[in-house]
This record gives C-alpha cells, sequence and structure tokens, in this order.
C-alpha cells in the first residue's frame, strides 16, 4: 500500500481545504470514502475470483485423478471377474455329471398341517384344565368386574 504518514495526511487536508473550500469539502470527503470503498470491494471481488479458479483448477486436476484411480479399479475388477466366469465355467464342465448316470430327486410330498394348525399346542390337556378351574379364555375387563363383583349373584 502507499506509505502515508499523520503529517502527509494532514497536508493533504489542508491543502484540499484550501482547494476545495469549506462548504464544499464533507462532500468530497464523502465522495472519495465511497469511491475507496467501491475500489476495495473491487480489489476483494478480483482477489476472491482469482482464489476460486485456482482452487477450480486444484479440484479439475483432483477429480482427474479419482476419475483415472477409479478407471483402474473398473478395470482391474472386470479383468478378475472375467478371470473367475473362465475358471467357473471350465470347473462346471470339468465338473459335469456322466450323461447316463443322472439320478433323479423325488420332489418332497406336500403334508397339509391339519384344520387348526395355527392354535398353539398347549402342555396341560383341556380336559385338565377344565376339571382344575384353569381359566381358558380371558375375560375382558368389563366380564372381569361383572363376574368377580362382591354380593351379586351369577
Amino acid at each position: 500500500m502507499i506509505d502515508i504518514g499523520l503529517s502527509k495526511m494532514a497536508l493533504i487536508g489542508a491543502v484540499a481545504l484550501i482547494v476545495i473550500g469549506p462548504e464544499k469539502l464533507p462532500r468530497v470527503a464523502r465522495t472519495v470514502g465511497t469511491l475507496l470503498g467501491k475500489a476495495q470491494r473491487y480489489v476483494a471481488d478480483v482477489k476472491a475470483e482469482v482464489n476460486r479458479s485456482m482452487e477450480l483448477d486444484e479440484l479439475k486436476k483432483m477429480k482427474d485423478t479419482v476419475e483415472s484411480a477409479a478407471r483402474e479399479v473398473h478395470d482391474s475388477i472386470q479383468t478378475s471377474a472375467s478371470a473367475f466366469e473362465k475358471d467357473w465355467a471350465e470347473a462346471i464342465d470339468s465338473a459335469a455329471p456322466l450323461p447316463g448316470s443322472t439320478a433323479t430327486v423325488p420332489a418332497p410330498e406336500y403334508k397339509h398341517p391339519g384344520k387348526r394348525w395355527r392354535l398353539k399346542r398347549s402342555a396341560l390337556p383341556q380336559w385338565y384344565k377344565a376339571r382344575s378351574g384353569v381359566r381358558s379364555k380371558a375375560l375382558s375387563g368389563a366380564a372381569r368386574v361383572a363376574r368377580y363383583r362382591p354380593g351379586k349373584s351369577r
């Protein structure tokens, strides 16, 4: 930047006061300030654009390296897959059974599970539950209150 000390700034201010005059000096100073601000913003925008272009170049280089690595991986996978398929085909061809010795395995027969196959089979028989008073059906809340309410006969 420009090296301007305090003494040089005071000299410039005094010359501006004499040349421009005290009435127009604030307006001129405001205009100069806005122009300097615009110039600084313009310089900052140019710097940012240069940085973006440099980063873009770096990203393009990185993209190219990643794409080349991906291509190499893809090619190696393709070659290994084709080699595996070739070896597999050879193994299948060499392990094929003789034409006259093919044994057929019978398909398993389907057995229907019965009418009540979804119901859970309990460990205790139903006749034992009925005789000993074990509840086999759940009661709703209202039915339980009605059944066990004291003082009311069934």
